[in-house]
């Protein structure tokens, strides 16, 4: 997962998109980029990092311009230290940048077809640049100096013929405007808002609503599988649906996990589908432990919290907060490697002893994946003085690895693969494990918009909702994403990467 944003104003939008990212900072913490237009000229600043290290006043000075688009990177395969910062840059045609949410499943096709067809050098390793390149291809083909928003939205559903896997897109046309789009099964988020200026209106495309909110621009929709938006230099927006058929399936882990609670994704409300996971797993509890020993339900802060109160709440115990989160520590999900995640999870929370000694603790996390910082969290409880420590999570067992921006390793890394509840529990040293069900899941999330059909559930069930994932390709992503990848790293391509995104 990445956080992306694209906006075009009359004024200057460095620090609009600044702020946007800043908002969207979970979505990735790895690298950040930020590129305005100034006329026909652009302004770019990427680098290694967070936003708020990525971007000083010095560098703010000099970004320029009345459109741009921003990105908060999260590597979704090897190493975190890589130099493949967004937004990508092609020259031709028109100049054109782009940034990116998601992963696309046919991407060795695609860099065949564009090195001995459309005869286009790919320079990364990352699928982001393929996705610029087919789009550059097709806008090409339009032989056209001044583009219409027909052109465009042409080109946009011709590069969906091409494209598999999930992508959310924004990428600006130097000098013309700014166009962004969604994969035809709208997997990852995209959102777009106005507000109004004493100079006319303005529009923001953006990974999730909430980052529309903190800069005052008012949600309009979030855009439907395969649909496109385009805001031209002057600062009107145009729309097109360019796939005819196009299915609403978006990633049940955004609801999860992913983004933030006081998000709106696709009509549903992030915090209130969190609470309803929480009433599920109550009731689920009161089935399979009706005469229940729990002294108190504490959160593993902080996706978990809303789930948490709700399940306490319902089961009529108390809710307490027992881990005190350092926020200075990222989050330890998208920590590339174990090494780094182990070392992590004890800077980052803290036990309070009073909450734990001699209770029998119910722990909800919103998921396990790896089952490594789990592990570490009952170990502290223990040693905090609780006399029995349980763990509820507000999601079905991670079984598969997901294909489609989010970095859950190889298969075989995964804590549920291949292992019973029983067994989890002992591995992770709890005395009693309960999941979510899937039904359950589904039910919670769904409520808020009984329009969505289905959602992509893969890492839970193993079904992927695009055609290009099988076997093989599995088999290729586990080799890129196991743990093993990620504590190695090529020093000297990382050295070269941050000096080339310093001179930016």
């Amino acid at each position: 997962m990445c956080g992306i944003v694209g906006t075009v104003s009359q004024g200057p939008v460095a620090q609009v998109i600044y702020d946007a990212l800043l908002v969207l900072q979970h979505r990735g913490q790895d690298a950040a980029g930020i590129v305005v237009c100034d006329g026909n000229h652009l302004n770019l600043r990427k680098d290694n990092g967070q936003v708020s290290d990525v971007f000083r006043t010095r560098h703010m000075l000099k970004l320029i311009g009345n459109m741009g688009i921003g990105h908060v990177r999260y590597p979704t395969a090897g190493c975190s230290s890589s130099a493949e910062a967004q937004p990508f840059y092609v020259n031709s045609p028109y100049g054109i940048t782009l940034a990116h949410n998601g992963n696309l499943t046919n991407v060795d096709k695609l860099n065949t077809e564009l090195y001995q067809s459309d005869l286009r050098h790919i320079n990364t390793a990352s699928d982001s640049e393929v996705l610029l390149n087919v789009f550059a291809h097709e806008l090409q083909s339009s032989g056209s100096l001044n583009l219409t928003a027909e052109q465009i939205f042409t080109a946009v559903t011709e590069t969906h013929k091409r494209v598999e896997g999930a992508y959310a897109v924004v990428a600006m046309l130097t000098g013309k405007g700014i166009v962004g789009f969604r994969d035809p099964h709208g997997i990852r988020p995209l959102v777009y808002g106005k507000r109004e200026t004493d100079s006319g209106c303005e529009y923001m495309i953006a990974s999730e609503s909430v980052a529309l909110q903190t800069s005052g621009f008012d949600l309009i929709a979030d855009l439907k599988p395969g649909e496109a938006v385009y805001i031209d230099a002057q600062g009107e927006l145009h729309q097109r649906q360019c796939v005819a058929s196009a299915e609403l399936n978006p990633c049940i882990f955004e609801y999860v996990y992913l983004a933030r609670p006081d998000s709106i994704i696709d009509d549903i409300y992030v915090y209130k589908a969190r609470l309803r996971m929480g009433v599920k797993l109550a009731r689920k509890i009161l089935r399979q432990m009706p005469q229940h020993d729990i002294d108190v339900v504490i959160p593993i802060p902080d996706t978990s919290r809303p789930a948490a109160i709700e399940l306490a709440y319902h089961l009529g115990v108390k809710f307490r907060e027992g881990f005190i989160k350092n926020r200075y520590i990222g989050r330890t999900f998208i920590m590339p490697g174990q090494n780094l995640r182990k070392k992590s999870v004890r800077q980052k929370l803290n036990p309070i002893d009073i909450e734990f000694k001699g209770k029998n603790v119910l722990l909800v996390d919103d998921s396990i994946v790896r089952g490594t910082t789990s592990k570490q969290i009952i170990q502290m409880a223990r040693e905090a003085g609780a006399k029995k420590v349980y763990i509820a999570s507000a999601a079905p067992p991670v079984r598969y690895p997901n294909v489609y921006g989010i970095d859950m390793p190889a298969a075989s890394e995964l804590v549920a693969h291949n292992r019973s509840e029983a067994e989890i529990a002992e591995y992770i040293g709890a005395d009693w494990l309960i999941y979510q069900d899937l039904a359950d899941l589904v039910d919670a999330v769904q409520k808020g918009n009984r329009s969505i059909d289905k959602f992509d559930c893969s890492c839970f069930d193993g079904i992927y909702v695009t055609r290009t994932v099988g076997d093989d390709y599995l088999n290729k992503i586990s080799t890129l994403r196991g743990d093993s990848a990620k504590d190695t790293g090529d020093d000297q391509t990382n050295v070269v990467g941050m000096e080339l995104h310093n001179n930016a």
